[in-house]
C-alpha cells in the first residue's frame, strides 16, 4: 500500500499535490506518472506506485480540482471571468499533465491514466511529444455523454438533451447530485458496481474518495465536469501519440466497454497490447493491483 507524503507544486495561481514513490533514485531516467480518473486522486494508486517504484521513479498527481490540489470555481463557456475561477477541460488537466512533467520529473515519462485519467494522458502525450515514452491506458473513459458520441436517430436523446444540459449548468442542481453522491454509504455502493469482485473495498478506500469531497470547494470540478458535453474523445488523440500505448481493460466494467477497446485495438497501430483482466471491473489498478503492476512493467520493457 502507498500513502506517501504529499508534495506541492506551484503551477500557474494554483498548488498542485503530488508525491514520490519510496526508494526513488532521481538520478534514473526511468520515470512514470499515475493520473487518476473522476472523483478519484493520487491516493487511488495505493497499491501500485511503490511497486512500479521498485523499477521507476513513480509519481502520482492530484488533477486540479481533486484531492488535495486547489479547487478552483467552475467557469463555463457562457459565464463571465471572475477570480479563482477556471474553466475545467481536457486541455486544462494535460497542460498540467505536461507541464508538471517538463519542470518537476525533467525527463521522459511514462504516463498512466485510469478513466478520464486516461484521456488526459493521452493528451498529455501530444504534448510532449517524444518525452513521453508510452501510454497505458486503464479502463480509458470512453465519454459516451460526449456531443460527438449521439447517434441522429436516438430521438429521445435528442429531445432529452438540451433540457439535460440546461439542468446541470444550474449550480443548484449541480451542487444537489454532488452532495447526494458524497457520502460514505453511496460511495460504498458506487464502488461494488465499480469493483464486481469486491476485493480491496475497505475503509481507506471510502476515506480516500470521501475526505476530499468535505474540502470547501470540492463541488466545482463536479460541477466543471459533468458540463464538458464537448471535448477530446480517445480516438480523437490516438494517432496523435507518438510512442505505444497500451490497454489494461477490466472485464466486467460497468460503465467503459470492453468491445469498444477490442475495437480500438484492431483499428490504431500504435496501439500495441490489450490486456484483460478476468472479473475486474472499472478500476483493475485497484481491485486486482498485482495483475496490473505485472501488466504495466510488462509493457514498459517491451517499449523502454
Amino acid at each position: 500500500m502507498s500513502l506517501n507524503k504529499s508534495k506541492n507544486w506551484q503551477w500557474e495561481n494554483w498548488e498542485i499535490s503530488w508525491s514520490l514513490s519510496k526508494n526513488s533514485n532521481c538520478e534514473n531516467n526511468n520515470n512514470i506518472l499515475l493520473v487518476h480518473g473522476f472523483g478519484a486522486s493520487k491516493k487511488h494508486w495505493r497499491h501500485n506506485q511503490d511497486v512500479l517504484g521498485k523499477v521507476l521513479n513513480c509519481y502520482s498527481i492530484d488533477l486540479l480540482g481533486f484531492g488535495e490540489s486547489s479547487q478552483p470555481s467552475a467557469l463555463l463557456n457562457y459565464e463571465p471571468s471572475k477570480e479563482n475561477s477556471i474553466k475545467y477541460s481536457f486541455d486544462l488537466w494535460s497542460n498540467q499533465i505536461s507541464t508538471f512533467c517538463s519542470e518537476v520529473i525533467k525527463s521522459p515519462v511514462y504516463l498512466v491514466g485510469n478513466s478520464i485519467g486516461g484521456v488526459i494522458a493521452l493528451k498529455a502525450a501530444e504534448i510532449l511529444k517524444e518525452n513521453c515514452k508510452g501510454v497505458i491506458l486503464i479502463d480509458c473513459a470512453q465519454r459516451t455523454m460526449d456531443d460527438k458520441r449521439l447517434k441522429k436517430n436516438d430521438i429521445l436523446m435528442n429531445l432529452l438533451r438540451p433540457v439535460l444540459k440546461t439542468l446541470v449548468r444550474q449550480r443548484i442542481i449541480s451542487n444537489t447530485l454532488f452532495t447526494r453522491a458524497a457520502n460514505p454509504k453511496v460511495i460504498k455502493k458506487i464502488l461494488e458496481q465499480a469493483y464486481p469482485s469486491g476485493k480491496n473495498i475497505d475503509e481507506e478506500l471510502i476515506e480516500i474518495l470521501y475526505r476530499p469531497s468535505k474540502r470547501t470547494n470540492s463541488k466545482e470540478a463536479f460541477r466543471g465536469f459533468i458540463n464538458l458535453f464537448d471535448d477530446y474523445l480517445a480516438t480523437d488523440l490516438f494517432e496523435k501519440v507518438e510512442g505505444p500505448i497500451q490497454l489494461i481493460w477490466g472485464e466486467k466494467d460497468p460503465w467503459e466497454s470492453l468491445t469498444e477497446a477490442k475495437e480500438w485495438k484492431k483499428k490504431f497501430s500504435n496501439i500495441k497490447r490489450l490486456d484483460i483482466i478476468q472479473d475486474a471491473g472499472h478500476c483493475p489498478h485497484d481491485e486486482e493491483p498485482e495483475k496490473t503492476n505485472k501488466l504495466i512493467l510488462e509493457f514498459i520493457q517491451e517499449t523502454k
